[in-house]
């Protein structure tokens, strides 16, 4: 009898230090190899919020409560999209902002594409996309945004012109 107090004592402990799954559905394509890849990359935490464990394949979600959700195998974005484009390192994201405080980025020029939900209340998007990039990028690069409204790349060193001799 004390042996399965103890027990039930362990499994009750393990069960309230657990954060609830995040339920998410999946995306039509969630199933492609790309996805594995992502979901294989996918960082510890964005920002300062860890990862949560999710019920779907190709899926990931940041915060407590989720603030940051990520599927990959989301339509591919038309080319003749109108929303802003932005650059994140090396990989371009459409931006709809319609939503806000919720962001709703989707991978552009990317096979297959990845859909990242960002609350903007909670933190910053552009930070979350760049702890992002590196999973996302490791989807194929198949086309680029002829327009670009913001870029977060890695800063390039600026060098210091060279003095004009006077005439």
């Amino acid at each position: 009898m004390l042996r399965l107090t103890a027990v039930t004592l362990i499994a009750l402990g393990a069960l309230t230090g657990c954060a609830q799954t995040v339920s998410l559905d999946p995306a039509e394509d969630a199933k492609n190899a790309g996805c594995a890849e992502v979901a294989v990359r996918l960082p510890d935490a964005v920002g300062d919020l860890p990862l949560r464990e999710t019920n779907a394949q190709g899926t990931g979600a940041w915060g407590s409560p989720a603030s940051v959700l990520l599927r990959c195998g989301v339509a591919i974005p038309d080319r003749a999209s109108t929303l802003p484009c932005v650059l994140v390192e090396d990989v371009y994201w459409l931006r709809d902002d319609a939503d806000a405080p919720n962001y709703v980025f989707t991978t552009y020029g990317r096979d297959p594409a990845t859909e990242v939900i960002v609350n903007r209340d909670v933190t910053s998007p552009g930070s979350a996309l760049y702890d992002l990039v590196d999973a996302v990028g490791a989807t194929e690069e198949t086309a680029q945004c002829t327009e670009i409204e913001d870029s977060l790349g890695a800063p390039t060193p600026t060098e210091t012109p060279e003095p004009t001799p006077a005439p």
